[in-house]
């Protein structure tokens, strides 16, 4: 396993994770450990005088306590468009074929009349700001929503069923419909 050490040291996924750890070591901890998960990465906080050995037990040691006490949410990204962007991909793959690939995803100022939007003809597509504080089921519905764009122009029955093969379809319009009749928005989850 490659080494962990250094602050924020980010280790993708491999034989021995399923996915990203990041390792943190600090001056001011002596003893505790500590762990949480940040989207699809686990984050362990360690003494920065602990050896490699003792680095690899105390991640895996936090990794199965996190698993048995809360399962890893896969929460979709909402820090930057590169995780947009790579969330894109996964959703792409898993409901579109992966026949979907936009050539930039990025989040924009909040938008007046949309949540989201997508330029077929460049595969761009642009998620409103105001969409970082809602669920990840959510979000994911939106990006699927536009990645469907990009096989099927238009909202006729061709595209509607590529985005009903995402589950959560009609629920995540009910949440954006309710949320925008609460804060006056008036944005329609039909476009």
């Amino acid at each position: 396993m490659p080494s962990l050490r250094g602050r924020g040291a980010v280790i993708p996924p491999s034989d021995t994770h399923e996915h990203k750890v990041e390792v943190r070591r600090s001056q001011r901890r002596h003893r505790t450990v500590t762990a949480y998960w940040n989207d699809d990465t686990l984050v362990v906080l360690i003494p920065a005088r602990m050896t490699r050995a003792e680095e690899r037990h105390w991640v895996a040691e936090m990794e199965r306590k996190l698993q048995r006490s809360e399962p890893k949410k896969a929460a979709p990204p909402k820090a930057s468009d590169e995780a947009l962007l790579a969330r894109c991909a996964v959703l792409a793959s898993r409901y579109l074929d992966g026949k979907a690939l936009p050539a930039s995803v990025r989040w924009v100022p909040p938008m007046r009349t949309r949540w989201a939007s997508c330029t077929p003809v460049d595969a761009t597509i642009r998620v409103s700001d105001r969409l970082r504080r809602v669920p990840p089921w959510v979000l994911d519905y939106v990006l699927v929503h536009e990645l469907a764009h990009l096989r099927e122009p238009g909202h006729d029955a061709a595209f509607w069923a590529l985005v009903n093969r995402y589950p959560k379809t009609e629920r995540a319009m009910g949440y954006l419909e309710g949320l925008s009749a609460a804060a006056s928005w008036g944005i329609s989850t039909d476009d």
